[in-house]
């Protein structure tokens, strides 16, 4: 990854073509050593093609994986009407797990890292 970023980099600074030498100064610039061979891989995939259109292209296949929150609804008959019966209970426990926390925030013996 972060040879894909320095390449970005490069390429944001107005170098359209980064060479393994502008990438390593990038890096060198942070303190991270880079491995040659990683190095290669990410120009030889990345030289001569449009980031622009890279990441347009990226963008369209991140848009089908889907993010953390994702409610999983099960198709099976008889275990639809159990679940939306059991969603008070967990909002409840939710607000009383809140309540704990709460409780314990008062642990600091009244000495606060802002105070």
């Amino acid at each position: 990854m972060r040879y894909v970023a320095s390449y970005l980099l490069a390429t944001l600074g107005g170098n359209s073509s980064p060479s393994a030498k502008d990438i390593k100064k990038i890096l060198d610039s942070v303190g991270i050593e880079a491995d040659d061979d990683r190095l290669n891989k990410v120009i030889s995939e990345l030289n001569g093609k449009n980031i622009e259109d890279l990441i347009a292209q990226g963008i369209g296949k991140l848009a089908s994986v889907p993010a953390g929150g994702a409610v999983v609804i099960s198709t099976a008959l008889g275990s639809a009407a159990p679940a939306v019966g059991s969603a008070p209970a967990a909002v409840e426990e939710k607000k009383e797990e809140k309540k704990e926390e709460l409780e314990e925030s008062d642990d600091d013996m009244g000495f606060s890292l802002f105070d």
